[in-house]
């Protein structure tokens, strides 16, 4: 993992940005150039931080709360928090525009170090303020609902929370088109409902669940079932359904690896494999997430890797 650009390695950055060790994908590998290794990881220390701040899941200690000019005991406050995220998101983007970094006098710098660390990646790629904004709309909705009727209302959700981190990939490298946003958001959502799978203990605790309730009634499930230790035989077929949709998701957006060439190739098949392998983990726990998340191991990430290098060498 490499650090971010003008972030001071305080605790709570440090536990922000070390939290890329452990997603389904690689966040920025060691074989893409510095300064996309550099712009990954500040966009990746803002969609981390910002999830964090929607979950309740800040470093302790209340000083993420101090670096957007809370006070500490306000930490615990998550709609307040992300409005002062909000409001340190637009001094990115003024410090951005006013080509110094230094802001203008009614906005100022941003004061949260991750913040800062975004600053030269929206100036040099040009990026714009939705995808960001869609991020802290995603978690400002978490704290509002918890439950999702239809998979049509999750795949909303996975709109905000989920499709704009795969268009600011597509952003930072310059390679933006209408039909490769298409495909990102297909393997975006796919990812988005991978970890809601793997992660419905956690989710449930926080009274969240990110399955839809008319599937659940679908399998006769209930939300005791999905509290139980380990899986029964409905629930685990409910977590097969979700599943099956999640692998044709990244199927439809597969196409992306091929469309695109030399390393960003590989970042990209490191995506939609990343999302194979936590697939087949899945599969291989015989769908029976309740015990703990099921994880792929390196051998079978690198092996599907290459099965989708080898998908988009044939079709690109």
């Amino acid at each position: 993992m490499t650090g971010t650009r003008q972030v001071r390695p305080d605790a709570s950055t440090r536990t922000t940005l070390d939290k890329a060790a452990g997603e389904n994908f690689p966040v920025a590998p060691f074989f893409l150039p510095r300064a996309w290794r550099d712009d990954l990881m500040a966009v990746y220390g803002y969609a981390r931080l910002v999830d964090d701040i929607g979950d309740g899941d800040l470093a302790p200690g209340g000083a993420d709360a101090r670096h957007l000019g809370l006070d500490p005991a306000q930490a615990d406050d998550r709609l307040v928090m992300l409005d002062a995220f909000e409001a340190d998101l637009r001094r990115v983007f003024a410090a951005a525009s006013s080509g110094d970094g230094s802001g203008d006098a009614g906005h100022g710098t941003p004061r949260h170090p991750l913040l800062r660390a975004l600053v030269p990646t929206v100036r040099r790629c040009g990026l714009t303020a939705e995808p960001f904004l869609g991020l802290i709309e995603a978690n400002r909705h978490d704290q509002l609902v918890g439950r999702y009727e239809t998979y049509e209302d999750l795949v909303a959700y996975c709109e905000l929370s989920a499709n704009p981190v795969g268009r600011l990939v597509l952003g930072l490298t310059g390679t933006t088109t209408s039909e490769r946003v298409r495909l990102s958001d297909a393997i975006c959502t796919a990812l988005q409902i991978v970890e809601h799978l793997q992660d419905i203990p956690e989710d449930l605790a926080r009274d969240r669940i990110y399955v839809p309730a008319e599937d659940m009634e679908r399998f006769g499930v209930t939300e005791d079932d999905l509290a139980a230790p380990t899986g029964g035989a409905s629930v685990r077929a409910l977590v097969a359904y979700e599943a099956e949709r999640a692998r044709r998701l990244l199927d439809e957006g597969t196409p992306l690896v091929g469309s695109v060439h030399g390393r960003l190739r590989l970042l990209l098949a490191g995506f939609v494999g990343g999302g194979r392998a936590a697939l087949d983990a899945i599969a291989a726990a015989g769908h029976d997430v309740l015990p703990g998340p099921p994880k792929p191991t390196r051998s079978r990430l690198i092996r599907e890797v290459g099965a989708v290098l080898r998908r988009a060498g044939r079709e690109g």
